[in-house]
Protein backbone atom coordinates (compact mmCIF):
# COMPACT_ATOMS: atom_id res chain seq x y z
CA UNK A 1 0.00 0.00 0.00
CA UNK A 2 1.58 3.50 -1.08
CA UNK A 3 0.55 6.17 1.78
CA UNK A 4 0.20 9.74 0.24
CA UNK A 5 2.14 11.79 3.09
CA UNK A 6 1.66 15.49 1.98
CA UNK A 7 1.49 19.26 3.20
CA UNK A 8 2.60 22.94 2.47
CA UNK A 9 5.91 24.19 2.87
CA UNK A 10 6.68 24.00 6.72
CA UNK A 11 3.60 22.37 8.04
CA UNK A 12 5.98 19.23 9.19
CA UNK A 13 6.11 16.71 6.48
CA UNK A 14 9.44 15.68 8.23
CA UNK A 15 8.78 15.61 11.21
CA UNK A 16 5.52 13.11 10.46
CA UNK A 17 8.11 11.01 8.07
CA UNK A 18 10.50 10.87 11.12
CA UNK A 19 7.73 9.65 12.93
CA UNK A 20 6.67 7.02 10.83
CA UNK A 21 10.16 5.86 10.57
CA UNK A 22 10.98 5.46 14.05
CA UNK A 23 7.97 2.93 13.71
CA UNK A 24 9.96 0.90 10.78
CA UNK A 25 7.98 2.12 8.30
CA UNK A 26 9.76 2.50 4.76
CA UNK A 27 9.65 6.39 3.63
CA UNK A 28 10.33 8.43 0.57
CA UNK A 29 11.26 11.30 0.66
CA UNK A 30 11.00 12.91 -3.01
CA UNK A 31 12.33 16.06 -2.09
CA UNK A 32 15.55 14.65 -1.22
CA UNK A 33 15.76 11.89 -4.06
CA UNK A 34 14.15 14.65 -6.95
CA UNK A 35 17.71 16.77 -5.35
CA UNK A 36 20.04 13.60 -5.76
CA UNK A 37 18.45 12.79 -9.31
CA UNK A 38 19.03 16.39 -10.34
CA UNK A 39 22.85 15.98 -9.46
CA UNK A 40 23.47 12.26 -10.47
CA UNK A 41 21.03 11.25 -13.36
CA UNK A 42 22.11 12.27 -16.41
CA UNK A 43 19.46 12.75 -18.46
CA UNK A 44 17.62 14.68 -15.77
CA UNK A 45 21.01 16.72 -15.75
CA UNK A 46 21.66 17.48 -18.95
CA UNK A 47 17.69 18.68 -19.50
CA UNK A 48 18.42 20.80 -16.91
CA UNK A 49 21.36 22.87 -18.21
CA UNK A 50 18.91 22.79 -21.89
CA UNK A 51 16.70 24.77 -19.81
CA UNK A 52 18.50 26.65 -17.72
CA UNK A 53 22.41 27.10 -19.44
CA UNK A 54 25.41 26.54 -18.01
CA UNK A 55 24.47 28.42 -14.37
CA UNK A 56 22.38 25.87 -12.84
CA UNK A 57 25.71 23.90 -11.97
CA UNK A 58 28.52 24.88 -10.28
CA UNK A 59 31.20 21.91 -10.24
CA UNK A 60 28.52 19.30 -10.93
CA UNK A 61 26.24 20.39 -8.03
CA UNK A 62 23.11 22.06 -8.65
CA UNK A 63 23.06 25.73 -8.46
CA UNK A 64 20.33 25.77 -6.11
CA UNK A 65 20.12 29.65 -5.63
CA UNK A 66 19.97 30.49 -9.15
CA UNK A 67 18.10 27.74 -10.03
CA UNK A 68 14.93 29.08 -7.13
CA UNK A 69 15.67 32.72 -8.97
CA UNK A 70 14.28 31.62 -12.20
CA UNK A 71 11.65 29.47 -11.22
CA UNK A 72 9.82 31.16 -8.17
CA UNK A 73 9.10 34.22 -10.24
CA UNK A 74 8.02 32.33 -13.49
CA UNK A 75 5.28 29.59 -13.50
CA UNK A 76 6.40 28.48 -16.94
CA UNK A 77 9.70 27.84 -16.09
CA UNK A 78 8.68 26.42 -12.84
CA UNK A 79 6.06 24.10 -15.06
CA UNK A 80 9.26 23.21 -17.51
CA UNK A 81 11.65 22.24 -14.27
CA UNK A 82 8.59 19.75 -12.92
CA UNK A 83 8.04 17.90 -16.22
CA UNK A 84 11.64 16.90 -16.42
CA UNK A 85 12.25 16.54 -12.84
CA UNK A 86 9.09 14.83 -11.82
CA UNK A 87 8.96 11.87 -14.23
CA UNK A 88 12.37 10.87 -13.16
CA UNK A 89 11.30 11.03 -9.36
CA UNK A 90 8.41 8.63 -10.30
CA UNK A 91 10.55 6.26 -12.27
CA UNK A 92 13.29 6.27 -9.01
CA UNK A 93 10.00 5.58 -6.74
CA UNK A 94 8.88 3.16 -8.93
CA UNK A 95 12.15 0.78 -8.39
CA UNK A 96 12.37 1.80 -4.67
CA UNK A 97 8.89 0.61 -4.09
CA UNK A 98 9.42 -3.28 -5.81
CA UNK A 99 11.96 -3.61 -3.13
CA UNK A 100 10.13 -2.65 -0.08
CA UNK A 101 8.65 -5.28 1.96
CA UNK A 102 6.39 -3.62 5.00
CA UNK A 103 2.76 -3.79 4.79
CA UNK A 104 2.97 -0.21 3.26
CA UNK A 105 5.49 2.90 2.81
CA UNK A 106 5.08 6.53 2.71
CA UNK A 107 5.98 8.47 -0.34
CA UNK A 108 6.16 12.26 1.17
CA UNK A 109 5.88 15.09 -1.55
CA UNK A 110 5.23 18.39 -1.01
CA UNK A 111 3.39 18.98 -4.50
CA UNK A 112 1.53 15.08 -4.32
CA UNK A 113 -1.87 16.68 -5.87
CA UNK A 114 -0.62 19.64 -7.37
CA UNK A 115 1.54 16.86 -9.71
CA UNK A 116 -1.23 14.66 -9.76
CA UNK A 117 0.89 12.14 -7.60
CA UNK A 118 -2.62 11.52 -5.37
CA UNK A 119 -3.24 9.18 -8.37
CA UNK A 120 -0.65 6.52 -7.38
CA UNK A 121 -1.54 6.41 -3.50
CA UNK A 122 -4.24 4.70 -1.64
CA UNK A 123 -4.45 6.59 1.11
CA UNK A 124 -3.54 10.48 1.48
CA UNK A 125 -1.91 12.13 4.59
CA UNK A 126 -2.14 15.96 4.85
CA UNK A 127 0.07 18.15 7.60
CA UNK A 128 -1.34 21.29 7.85
CA UNK A 129 -0.18 24.05 9.97
CA UNK A 130 -1.20 27.44 10.61
CA UNK A 131 0.37 30.06 7.98
CA UNK A 132 2.67 32.19 10.54
CA UNK A 133 3.78 29.43 11.91
CA UNK A 134 4.82 27.85 8.61
CA UNK A 135 6.42 30.93 7.71
CA UNK A 136 8.45 31.40 10.80
CA UNK A 137 9.54 27.74 10.70
CA UNK A 138 11.01 28.05 6.88
CA UNK A 139 12.54 31.59 8.34
CA UNK A 140 14.32 29.52 10.85
CA UNK A 141 14.93 26.29 8.38
CA UNK A 142 15.98 27.78 5.59
CA UNK A 143 17.31 31.13 6.64
CA UNK A 144 15.24 32.66 4.33
CA UNK A 145 13.30 36.01 3.95
CA UNK A 146 9.07 35.97 4.61
CA UNK A 147 8.90 37.26 0.68
CA UNK A 148 11.04 33.76 -0.41
CA UNK A 149 8.62 32.21 1.54
CA UNK A 150 5.27 33.80 0.43
CA UNK A 151 6.45 32.87 -3.22
CA UNK A 152 6.86 29.68 -2.54
CA UNK A 153 3.45 29.05 -0.57
CA UNK A 154 2.27 30.81 -3.56
CA UNK A 155 3.23 27.92 -5.79
CA UNK A 156 1.52 25.23 -3.53
CA UNK A 157 -2.36 24.52 -3.39
CA UNK A 158 -4.18 25.92 -0.25
CA UNK A 159 -4.91 23.46 2.75
CA UNK A 160 -8.52 24.15 2.00
CA UNK A 161 -8.32 22.57 -1.54
CA UNK A 162 -6.21 19.82 -0.21
CA UNK A 163 -8.20 18.68 2.95
CA UNK A 164 -11.23 17.13 1.27
CA UNK A 165 -9.19 15.12 -1.04
CA UNK A 166 -7.15 13.61 1.66
CA UNK A 167 -8.12 10.80 3.83
CA UNK A 168 -6.34 12.14 6.93
CA UNK A 169 -5.33 15.73 8.44
CA UNK A 170 -2.76 16.17 10.79
CA UNK A 171 -2.66 19.14 12.28
CA UNK A 172 1.33 20.03 13.45
CA UNK A 173 1.49 22.40 16.23
CA UNK A 174 2.43 20.25 19.16
CA UNK A 175 4.85 17.80 18.47
CA UNK A 176 3.60 14.89 21.44
CA UNK A 177 0.05 15.37 19.94
CA UNK A 178 1.75 14.96 16.38
CA UNK A 179 3.27 11.82 17.35
CA UNK A 180 0.40 10.52 19.41
CA UNK A 181 -1.17 11.29 15.88
CA UNK A 182 1.06 9.06 13.97
CA UNK A 183 0.84 6.58 16.25
CA UNK A 184 -2.41 6.41 15.96
CA UNK A 185 -2.55 6.56 12.15
CA UNK A 186 0.02 4.22 12.19
CA UNK A 187 -2.63 1.31 14.01
CA UNK A 188 -4.89 2.37 11.41
CA UNK A 189 -3.04 1.95 8.08
CA UNK A 190 -1.74 -1.60 9.19
CA UNK A 191 -5.22 -2.66 9.87
CA UNK A 192 -6.08 -1.16 6.09
CA UNK A 193 -3.30 -2.63 4.58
Amino acid sequence: MIVGLTGGIGSGKTLVSSYFEALGVPVYISDIEAKKLMETDKETVAAIKELFGDDSYSNQSLNRKFIASQVFTDKHKLNKLNAIVHPAVAKHFKTWYSKQKFDFVIKESAILFETGGEKHCDVIILVTAPLQIRISRVIQRDNTTEKEVRLRIKNQWDDEVKIPRSDYVVTNTDKMATKNKVNELYQLLKARA
